[in-house]
């Protein structure tokens, strides 16, 4: 199963409800979900899976395996003055059939490939950059459904990982040869990855071929840029608050 290059995870990602929400209603109470995910959602999902300030993870591609569709809840979320207020959310959801067209499953589903890099602006964590014992571990807690809890862009919403073979089975939009989704927010560039004092949010204008997005890099220049606020980077260091990576592979038991 895991013939892709010793960086590289490939994962089906599911659940009952997902909320990527679309910035323009991010601030009021009335959250809107866009109909594909976002990048920055994506990376949170691999950084649940595995993560460490050593590496960063690119999200590749994605392919949306049921066709979407969309169902309004109210919810009451907290209020800023205390106790809660009530809110009307607009969530993905979708349907899985059988070849007779019974329903067999309600929820999305995608798979996902994503894979890591070096991050070169912590300087300080140079030793730790071993990426066999980071690929070993991170394909460990890949079969074990993630180190930590995996949402669906919000906690409202529960998702759950396993591996796969990016590619396989056939999706809801393989027949559809293009579906253009407009100015889509891309994901943030933080202090902690680019060595910047600032936090910058990223926008793009993503394409779905037969059921198949693939993601820009977000070095990539043909992303619009806009910033937001100055912020500082935290500090990380192994003779202080971060296990080096061969201690923990080793304490896992995992093989490279």
């Amino acid at each position: 199963m895991y013939d892709t290059p010793k960086n590289c995870i490939e994962f089906r990602l599911w659940g009952r409800y997902a909320l990527f929400t679309d910035p323009l209603t991010k601030v009021g109470g009335e959250k809107c979900s866009y109909h594909i995910p976002t990048y920055e959602a994506l990376k949170g999902v691999c950084k649940s899976i595995y993560w460490k300030p050593t590496i960063i993870w690119i999200v590749d591609s994605v392919r949306v395996m049921r066709r979407v569709q969309t169902q309004t809840k109210g919810t009451k979320p907290l209020d800023v003055g205390g106790g809660n207020t009530l809110s009307i959310y607009t969530f993905l959801t979708g349907e899985k059939v059988d070849a007779q067209g019974n329903l067999v499953e309600k929820g999305v589903e995608y798979q996902v490939r994503a894979h890591f890099e070096m991050n070169l602006s912590q300087a300080s964590l140079e030793k730790d950059r071993i990426d066999g014992k980071h690929y070993a571990i991170a394909r460990r807690m890949l079969e074990r459904g993630g180190r930590q809890d995996i949402f669906l862009g919000t906690r409202d919403c529960q998702g759950y990982v396993e591996p796969c073979v990016f590619g396989e089975k056939e999706g809801a939009y393989d027949h559809d040869k293009e579906i253009g989704y407009g100015l889509m927010f891309h994901g943030f560039d933080y202090p902690d990855e680019t060595g910047k004092e600032e936090l910058v949010a990223r926008f793009w204008r993503p394409v779905m071929k037969n059921g198949r997005i693939d993601f820009l890099h977000p070095d990539s220049s043909e992303i619009l840029r806009k910033f937001i606020r100055p912020m500082a980077a935290k500090a990380f260091g192994l003779e202080q608050n971060l296990k080096p990576v061969e201690i923990e592979a080793d304490e896992l038991g995992v093989i490279e």
